[in-house]
């Protein structure tokens, strides 16, 4: 392993563009992909439903197309994914573009753009449990079409789907992509036929084109209307995970996906089906499987069944890299982090997040039963998220591109309009399922803000009683210690204090190394380092040295393959005679002024389940001393 790491947004080779273009459509794009399967038949069947009519028809469609072409393609596709932070997507990775401070301005900006920025990421995981579990319900729903005898069957066929899915993420993103990818060319091929194989039958269908369709609907139903929005915008909730995996495989090969595949595929489809209900109205009830011919529809099930499985895998990839950006950031405590491509950093895997969403969709699986009640819980999470992004988007386009005001309050009212109009159309689904998604995302905040808060506290409390480390070296030039051959490397937060392992080492042993290195390992909140910025090295004297290692929050921290190259810049060490302190924290619970005792139980349990330094650092276990340190919060 290399301290320099390629760059995971750069467009790839023309040779590699076709591949990676194929694998980017077996994992961005199943969550929109598979939209088709539920969102007409939410629409017009079931609680949220309107009257089939030829005006309704065609002013829900009018308002799925122009939410495509809005939402995805103009805010997505071509202004949000410039926002990529050194080739980076997602909330986590937008947040990180804030700049700290307004211009001219002397405080630190308030961080109230922060904490939208996270709990936008914490509601991404609970859009990464309901995505799942609504598109495979919705596509073994299918078998009903042709027999009832199915409905019994619908939940744990859907939960067996579910299990061989998580179970299989361990294997990659890449291998996943390669064998999803032309499978989902075959999806959108298909559905793009099914969708033309009826539009021929009822070209009128086609004035849905035409906005005036969509403002003539609300000029019919007023604002009782606006309900139906809530089951339009499931055609665009993949959006947000569209951007969180921009990382995966880079801008060109998602865009071209979309404008040469995916977003005529879906409008065709979405046309068949309107179509299809201005023919028969009950059609209603599966708008989506009765395009197919009686003949094709167990086909169609098995293949909608595998894209459906599909459409999973863009939130849960896009997890697996929000948790990464989290930890890094210091927003969530060290889990296992899996490298599972040897040429994208971005493509990880992480097994306690892969169990948490696959134990999470299973319980939602089994608790809404169907996609039609799993609806009301859908979209909310996301909706939110969408605003976030978009007033992220406002400050960053004002502070780092520089657009005139002007310009940045007019894309910004355009996008805040549609995205506030959604949100306030699937609030009136809270009651109904709209709770799940804002509790989950609540949890996730909760103990993400309380990380953060707990290890700042705790860096705090060291810091105040440690000795600077300015009269450690006048103490040790005083009363020279005894000198024992090797280095110790002693791992610390506190650059400008004496790590407490390195005292009490000192204290009860009475020995130092004859070579003793401070390490600090930091992340800057970009995705990757530059290597030549990566390792500062400064002389104490007497055999003492300051390492600092800077990470992105997409880099891996590797400890040993740091200090061999920080050698080369003056680090006069034997890398191979190496031993590694660490202090391990005992966190005591106390009245004192910092967290609610109650986030402070949260913390300390949170910190006992912390994947150790050890792995984490990748040092050697053979050679990990750790020394125990109690700290009061």
């Amino acid at each position: 392993m290399s301290l320099s790491v390629p760059s995971p947004g750069q467009a790839p080779g023309f040779r590699r563009l076709l591949p990676v273009t194929l694998t980017a459509l077996g994992v961005v794009y199943g969550d929109i992909g598979t939209s088709p399967l539920y969102t007409v038949r939410v629409c017009f069947y079931g609680p949220y439903g309107v009257a089939v009519t030829h005006e309704n028809v065609l002013g829900v469609l009018s308002m799925i197309l122009y939410a495509l072409i809005i939402v995805i393609s103009i805010k997505y596709i071509a202004i949000v994914m410039r926002a990529d932070n050194q080739g980076e997507g997602g909330i986590l990775a937008l947040t990180a573009l804030v700049p700290s401070r307004k211009k001219n301005a002397s405080r630190p900006r308030i961080p109230v753009l922060i904490a939208l920025g996270i709990f936008g990421a914490a509601l991404l995981y609970g859009d990464g449990m309901i995505t799942p579990a609504i598109s495979v319900l919705g596509a073994v729903e299918g078998l009903q079409v042709e027999t009832p005898l199915f409905e019994p069957y619908v939940v744990p066929i859907s939960v067996a789907i579910l299990v061989v899915l998580f179970a299989f993420q361990r294997y990659g993103t890449h291998r996943v992509g390669r064998l999803f990818g032309p499978i989902m060319v075959v999806w959108f091929v298909t559905i793009a036929a099914l969708g033309i194989t009826w539009i021929v039958r009822e070209p009128s269908v086609i004035g849905a084109i035409n906005p005036v369709h969509a403002i003539r609907y609300f000029g019919a139903h007023g604002l009782p209307g606006i309900t139906v929005l809530g089951a339009v915008f499931l055609a665009v909730t993949g959006g947000e995970a569209l951007y969180a995996d921009m990382g995966h495989f880079g801008k060109r090969p998602i865009r071209i996906a979309w404008f040469a595949l995916v977003l005529p595929a879906l409008v065709l489809n979405y046309f068949g089906q309107g179509a299809l209900l201005l023919v028969d109205g009950d059609a209603a009830k599966q708008p989506f499987f009765l395009l197919a011919p009686s003949w094709a529809l167990f086909p169609l099930v098995g293949i909608a069944t595998a894209a459906a499985i599909i459409a999973s895998q863009a939130l849960i990839s896009g997890a697996f890299s929000l948790t990464q950006q989290a930890i890094q950031l210091g927003y969530a405590p060290r889990l296992d982090i899996e490298h599972t491509s040897s040429h994208e950093m971005g493509q990880v895997y992480v097994p306690q997040v892969n169990f948490a969403l696959m134990v999470s969709t299973i319980f939602i699986v089994i608790g809404f039963g169907s996609s039609n009640a799993l609806a009301a819980a859908y979209g909310i999470a996301v909706t939110m998220t969408m605003v976030i992004t978009a007033v992220l988007l406002h400050v960053i386009a004002v502070e780092r591109w520089h657009w005139p005001k002007a310009v940045a309050l007019s894309v910004t009212a355009v996008f805040l309009t549609v995205d506030l109009t959604f949100f306030g159309a699937n609030l009136l689904k809270v009651f109904q399922g709209g709770w799940l998604p804002i509790l989950i995302g609540a949890c996730i905040f909760t103990l993400m803000t309380t990380w953060k808060t707990g290890r700042r506290i705790v860096a705090e409390r060291l810091t105040a009683r440690a000795i600077p480390i300015d009269h450690f070296m006048s103490v040790i030039v005083a009363t020279p210690p005894v000198r024992v051959p090797g280095t110790a490397v002693f791992m610390t937060a506190q650059p400008r204090g004496t790590p407490p392992a390195l005292a009490h080492n000192l204290r009860h042993n009475k020995v130092m190394h004859e070579h003793v290195v401070l390490l600090t390992v930091t992340t800057s909140p970009v995705p990757h380092v530059a290597r030549d910025e990566q390792i500062t090295v400064d002389r104490l004297g007497h055999g003492v040295f300051m390492l600092r290692l800077v990470y992105g929050f997409m880099e891996d921290p590797h400890v040993p393959i740091a200090l061999r190259a920080a050698q080369v810049q003056g680090l006069d060490i034997d890398a191979g005679d190496v031993t590694y302190f660490l202090g391990r924290e005992t966190i005591l619970i106390t009245p004192r002024r910092g967290m609610a005792m109650w986030r402070e139980k949260l913390f300390v349990l949170m910190t006992r389940n912390a994947v150790r330094a050890t792995a984490f650092f990748h040092l050697p276990p053979e050679r990990v001393v750790e020394l125990g340190v109690q700290v009061e919060i």
